[in-house]
C-alpha cells in the first residue's frame, strides 16, 4: 500500500521540486552515472554513507560502527546534503534522507513519530530513480564489502521503503552510462 505524505492537503514531494534521488543496492552504477551527469553541469551529490566508510577506515576503525549510531551519521549527513541543495534547481542525490530514515527504522534509532516528521521535512522529487542488481558491473572494494546477494536484498528494502513513503519509483534500464544518463536527463526534463 502506498501512502502520500501531506500536509494541509498538499503533497510535499511534486514534480516542481528539483531534488532528484538515485537508490538501489550498491553496485548497481549509481556513482558512475552521478559522475557522467556532473561532467554535463548538472550538480550532483555523492552518497554520504561511503564517505563515513573512508573516513573510518583512514582513522583505523572498522569500515561501520553499530547499526544505529551508523544510521544516524549517515542521517545528519544527508540533512547536511538535503539543506545544501535548492528545490529549484536541478541536483542529483546518490541515497538521501530517505534511505537514511529506513536505516533508522530498521535500526530502530528513531521513533516512528519522529521518522514521519522527518518524512514531512526532506522532501524530494515525487518520482525517484531506481538502479537495479547489475552482477555483470558488481564488485566488492573497500568500502563496498557487501554480497551481491546483500545487494539485491538492499535493492527490495528500498523499493518497497520509497514506495511505502507515497514516491514513484522509476527503473533506470541497465546499460552503457551514457544512455542511462540520457534516459535520467529526458524524464528529468518531463518533470518540469
Amino acid at each position: 500500500m502506498t501512502r502520500s505524505i501531506e500536509k494541509g492537503g498538499a503533497h510535499l514531494h511534486s514534480t516542481r521540486n528539483r531534488r532528484f534521488v538515485f537508490t538501489g543496492g550498491p553496485g548497481a552504477g549509481k556513482t558512475t552515472l552521478l559522475d557522467a551527469l556532473g561532467v554535463r553541469g548538472y550538480r550532483c551529490v555523492p552518497e554520504t554513507a561511503r564517505a563515513i566508510i573512508k573516513a573510518r577506515i583512514e582513522a583505523g576503525l572498522s569500515p561501520r560502527p553499530q547499526p544505529k549510531e551508523f544510521a544516524t551519521m549517515i542521517f545528519e549527513a544527508d540533512v547536511r546534503n538535503y539543506r545544501g541543495a535548492s528545490s529549484r534547481k536541478t541536483t542529483f542525490f546518490d541515497r538521501s534522507v530517505i534511505d537514511a530514515l529506513g536505516m533508522m527504522k530498521e535500526s530502530a534509532a528513531m521513533s516512528s513519530a519522529d521518522i514521519e516528521e522527518n518524512l514531512r521535512r526532506y522532501v524530494y522529487n515525487k518520482t525517484v530513480f531506481l538502479l537495479p542488481p547489475w552482477e555483470a558491473i558488481y564488485h566488492v572494494d573497500e568500502e563496498r564489502d557487501q554480497s551481491f546477494a546483500d545487494a539485491v536484498r538492499v535493492f527490495g528494502s528500498l523499493r518497497a521503503w520509497y514506495a511505502s513513503c507515497g514516491y514513484d519509483l522509476l527503473e533506470v534500464p541497465v546499460g552503457p552510462v551514457d544512455m542511462r544518463v540520457e534516459f535520467v536527463t529526458s524524464q528529468v526534463a518531463g518533470a518540469g
